[in-house]
């Protein structure tokens, strides 16, 4: 991310942090810091590269992970299941829409569109025959600009860690933690 002078003591701010603080990581002195914020002195181009790194890397650990915007709970159906039972879990659940897991791997997807079409055209009677492609799986550490680019093309995104799933996002998860407020 590039700043611009002008903005040090906006991010600064939005970071929490005080002016010793941001000068003490950016290896420069405090009053190198309040005299660029206050607009009474030009740094030279070292100095200010040492305050935007600093800066940058403070807002990289501030960005929110796919693991803080999980539901660890991963309600899903088997490939096998009955549609009926698959429409039971996503009443109980109020979801609308499931993973479809075989032997701990994510195969598939179920979602209310797709149930519905099925049943209109009353073709189906088992999971596999109506399942979607998978959806796309992301390490928990993913940013949010990445998950809430797949959700743009996806109901949801799974999250796994080591090979394992470990939860789920939804659109709803994420505009949940995006709008707490």
């Amino acid at each position: 991310m590039t700043y611009e002078l002008e903005e040090i003591k906006k991010v600064r701010k939005k970071l929490e942090m005080t002016q010793t603080e941001l000068a003490n990581r950016a290896g420069v002195s405090q009053s190198l810091i309040a005299k660029i914020e206050s607009g009474r002195i030009d740094p030279t181009y070292t100095k200010t590269k040492k305050i935007f790194a600093a800066l940058s890397e403070l807002e990289k650990k501030e960005e929110i992970k796919a693991g803080q915007l999980m539901t660890s709970r991963i309600v899903s159906v088997s490939s096998g299941m009955p549609i009926k039972e698959a429409i039971a879990k996503m009443k109980k659940f109020q979801i609308s829409q499931l993973p479809v897991i075989d032997n701990h791997k994510l195969i598939g997807l179920v979602s209310e569109s797709t149930i519905l079409d099925a049943l209109l055209k009353s073709k189906a009677n088992i999971v596999k025959e109506i399942m979607q492609e998978a959806p796309p799986i992301v390490s928990k550490t993913t940013s949010i600009q990445v998950v809430s680019s797949l959700l743009k093309h996806y109901p949801i995104v799974v999250v796994s860690e080591e090979g394992r799933l470990i939860g789920l996002i939804t659109k709803s998860d994420l505009l949940g933690k995006l709008y707490k407020g």
